[in-house]
């Protein structure tokens, strides 16, 4: 039986203007210390910046990018015996999405640009063409998956 507690999702509030829910979790991403104002700002700025840098729709760039940091496999640590290995699951829907919007993050406050606009409008960019720090992070959890997959059948 499993100790802990049912963890109770909360329903994310649309933002007005954008009708994707994605977006309205990146918002919450993007905020600190409860600036929702600022975090809002950013991301409507990098919205606006992409539908300037390709003639698409915004939105479905910013999905599009998403999707491709989504990773599909991650390792767990399980300890048999007295040695701990490393098993592959696969990851969960929200998970899948809450990592991608950390790597993107992450590695948009990587790069060298001067804004916090900017850094992001480059970095989805890149994860759109499959290119750039956020998506060398998903490759390298799957390459680790991969060179565990002796250890598979550990998995619960």
């Amino acid at each position: 039986m499993s100790r802990k507690k049912k963890v109770i999702h909360k329903f994310v509030i649309l933002e007005a203007g954008y009708d994707d829910i994605l977006i309205a979790k990146f918002i919450n991403y993007v905020m600190k210390q409860g600036k929702k104002m600022t975090a809002e700002g950013i991301v409507n700025s990098v919205i606006e910046e992409l539908k300037l840098k390709k003639k698409e729709d915004p939105v479905k760039i910013f999905v599009k990018a998403v999707n491709n940091v989504k990773p599909l496999l991650e390792t767990r640590s399980r300890r048999v015996g007295g040695a701990t290995y490393q098993v592959p699951v696969e990851v969960r829907e929200n998970r899948q999405i809450a990592l991608a919007f950390r790597w993107l993050l992450l590695a948009a406050k990587a790069r060298s640009e001067k804004t916090m606009v900017n850094k992001l409008v480059g970095e989805i960019l890149d994860a759109y063409d499959n290119k750039g720090n956020a998506i060398k992070k998903k490759e390298d959890t799957h390459k680790m998956a991969e060179a565990n997959r002796a250890f598979a059948h550990y998995r619960w």
